[in-house]
């Protein structure tokens, strides 16, 4: 019985990595007089560490170690990270940042079938609720009745802690959920919290291992506009629906 599916948030329900994250990135160093700037490429290179706070730590040790030797250094990332927050919220108030093909449809019919939804994410609170006000402002404001976001666990990503959160919140064991993913870390994760786990890779993951998860696909798919299959069998089907996810959950 599938009962509920889990979204990652970045990369999953939206693109958000290149021209949300990044540039915020980027403002707030600009904010606080730092030369660093954070090319297409160098982000890709960096995220391979999740969460914010950890990716600036690891892009000062490789690239800026004299900055980690400054008394003031972990507070300048706490606020350097609360900083691009703001920005980030700013650049999804734009409008500019849509779904991924699929991702708006399949919520949809998953809640019109009475499967539950959730979101287990490394990104901060804040983050979501501008996803959710912006690029997600179709869905009704109770459609994630589980949002597991940023510190609420002491490992993110692919430590298994914030999916385990989510399951204990659902009140779900793993073998009646499945998880969404579009990333190594998120399909490490998943899979050490017991949960199956689809991946439609994006920009950023392409090539990426993802060995473990059920299948890959290129995205959800849309009726005009059907997914394909990179790995993993989705028995001829065009989009993920309903009924192809509790095929899946059940394999």
């Amino acid at each position: 019985m599938l009962d509920a599916v889990i979204f990652d948030v970045d990369g999953t329900l939206a693109e958000t990595e290149r021209d949300g994250h990044r540039p915020a990135f980027n403002a707030a160093f600009r904010e606080y007089g730092l030369d660093w700037d954070w090319d297409v490429p160098m982000y890709g290179e960096l995220l391979a560490v999740t969460g914010g706070k950890e990716r600036m730590r690891a892009y000062c040790t490789k690239y800026r170690p004299d900055f980690l030797q400054r008394p003031d250094a972990d507070a300048t990332i706490a606020e350097l990270h609360k900083a691009k927050t703001r920005h980030y919220v700013r650049f999804m108030e734009q409008g500019t940042i849509t779904p991924r093909p699929g991702v708006l449809r399949l919520i949809r019919e998953l809640r019109a079938n009475g499967i539950r939804v959730a979101i287990a994410t490394t990104t901060t609170p804040q983050n979501v609720d501008a996803l959710l006000a912006t690029t997600l402002k179709d869905l009704p404001a109770d459609t994630f009745e589980v949002i597991g976001a940023g510190d609420i666990v002491p490992a993110k990503k692919p430590a298994p802690d914030i999916y385990t959160w989510v399951l204990e919140k659902l009140d779900l064991p793993a073998s009646r959920c499945i998880a969404l993913e579009d990333s190594r870390n998120g399909v490490r994760s998943a899979l050490a919290a017991g949960l199956p786990v689809l991946v439609t890779q994006s920009t950023y993951t392409q090539g990426e291992d993802f060995s473990g998860s059920i299948a890959v696909l290129s995205d959800l798919g849309e009726p005009s506009a059907p997914c394909h299959a990179l790995s993993g069998q989705i028995n001829g089907s065009s989009l993920v629906d309903v009924a192809l996810l509790r095929r899946l959950h059940a394999v």
